[in-house]
């Protein structure tokens, strides 16, 4: 696992060879006074690319996290509303059915008890209806009880629609939040790189395309399941496909879109953001990585790939460069979980 000890250069950097190349050129037809009058702008317009993207990659992940929690708070709202109608309904039919009750008890009972005794043509018979009237009430105060219940039962639970419909709102604002940010750092990567001359474009849109989207040598490497082979079966059919930040594919996929997509088609249900996924199974060294393996990536674990064999990765890298291969070391900060 040799490749694991050199870190790859970022596909912005590997355009730096045809960007110099471009500049010499320059200069020697007298456009320019020199390589380096060039370069150095160029240079920063691509560090500042970088530096958005991955920006914007943190905003994305954050946003998936919102989003995910966003539509856990919709199933329990729903839920919630569930349980009230079927409350509400509970109530009405004990409330009706107590109405009867009392109908009856008042009814039966306009006369004084005693009197009622008095005037009785029949007092066996009046003592029966006596001793059902009493089991009435009896009975009645149980229902009663039942229902003062079922009624702070469906207080609670209203209580707690209306906090968990106050954290939705909130979630849905910070999910709005988070695609504002994502969008305006994408928004300026591109006008950067609008703002280049064409061929230098073309040389960045080639380096950024620059990983391999065919089938890399991934050496005999074996998957540590065969989930984990699956997962890696997935993935790599979805080879080519584009990035599309905040997607899940199966059309277009951002970084822990991928990976979750890929595992769900194995049957094994991943958390959506990278930061989740890095605690999704157990830890292990880079050196003893295995296909189907979750590679994350810098300290706040905000990109991850998986691990396809010889030092290799599939992963959806930024907007513009598709599903690829791409060496397991191209960023700093790798963890390696296996599911």
């Amino acid at each position: 696992m040799g490749s694991h000890r050199r870190l790859a250069l970022s596909g912005f950097d590997r355009g730096a060879t045809a960007l110099c190349v471009l500049s010499a050129a320059a200069a020697a037809l007298g456009v320019v006074p020199a390589p380096s009058a060039v370069a150095a702008p160029h240079d920063d317009t691509r560090a500042e690319v970088d530096r958005l993207y991955e920006e914007a990659e943190k905003a994305t992940e954050a946003y998936n996290k919102a989003d995910e929690r966003a539509g856990s708070l919709r199933k329990e709202v729903s839920g919630a509303q569930d349980r009230i109608a079927r409350q509400q309904e509970r109530i009405n039919s004990m409330r009706d059915a107590l109405g009867s009750l009392a109908g009856a008890q008042y009814r039966s009972g306009g006369l004084d008890p005693s009197l009622a005794l008095l005037f009785s043509e029949d007092p066996d018979d009046y003592l029966d209806k006596a001793a059902v009237l009493d089991r009435i009430g009896v009975h009645q105060a149980g229902a009663l009880e039942d229902l003062q219940e079922a009624m702070r039962d469906l207080a609670q639970v209203r209580s707690e629609a209306a906090r968990k419909l106050g954290e939705l709102e909130k979630s849905r604002k910070t999910v709005a939040s988070h695609k504002r940010t994502v969008e305006k750092k994408l928004a300026k990567a591109r006008q950067l790189l609008n703002a280049l001359p064409s061929a230098e474009r073309a040389a960045y849109d080639r380096a950024s395309r620059s990983g391999r989207s065919d089938m890399a040598d991934l050496g005999g490497d074996v998957p540590s399941s065969e989930r984990a082979a699956a997962a890696v079966a997935a993935a790599q059919s979805a080879l080519g496909r584009p990035y599309v930040w905040g997607a899940n594919g199966p059309y277009g996929f951002d970084c822990s879109g991928l990976t979750q997509w890929a595992y769900a088609q194995a049957g094994v249900a991943l958390p959506r953001t990278s930061q989740a996924q890095r605690y999704a199974g157990r830890q292990v060294p880079l050196s003893e990585a295995q296909p189907g393996d979750l590679v994350t990536y810098r300290s706040d674990a905000s990109h991850v790939g998986m691990y396809a064999g010889n030092g290799q990765v599939i992963h959806a890298p930024y907007p513009g460069a598709p599903v690829r291969y791409d060496p397991v070391g191209m960023m700093p900060g790798a963890t390696v979980t296996r599911v």
